[in-house]
């Protein structure tokens, strides 16, 4: 079975579509209109039609181009998170290995 596409279309908080590309995903919110986001996952916002430099149905190159980047920023948030809570977790780790010294 195939994973769930990456992308979703939500429109006034429901639910309206998934998609594998974000073009298709562009086209459906310049469709849809002003208030549309595209959802990476259910819950980052990636793009909010009427909120952009541009609407969708301008570019949806403009818009692959924008969700990417906007991904990416995500994703290396989240590694600095991650990597933050390691050393958290390997400082916690030295300071137990004290104590019982």
């Amino acid at each position: 079975m195939a994973a769930s596409p990456d992308y979703k279309v939500y429109q006034a908080k429901e639910y309206r579509a998934a998609c594998k590309y974000t073009e298709d995903a562009a086209a459906l919110v310049a469709f849809l209109g002003e208030g549309t986001e595209i959802r990476w996952g259910h819950n980052v916002i990636v793009w909010t039609e009427g909120s952009e430099s541009q609407p969708a149905g301008e570019s949806y190159d403009h818009v692959t181009e924008v969700v990417a980047g906007r991904v990416a920023a995500h994703l290396r948030r989240l590694d600095v998170k991650r990597t933050e809570e390691a050393e958290a977790a390997r400082v916690k780790m030295a300071e137990i290995r004290r104590a019982r010294a």
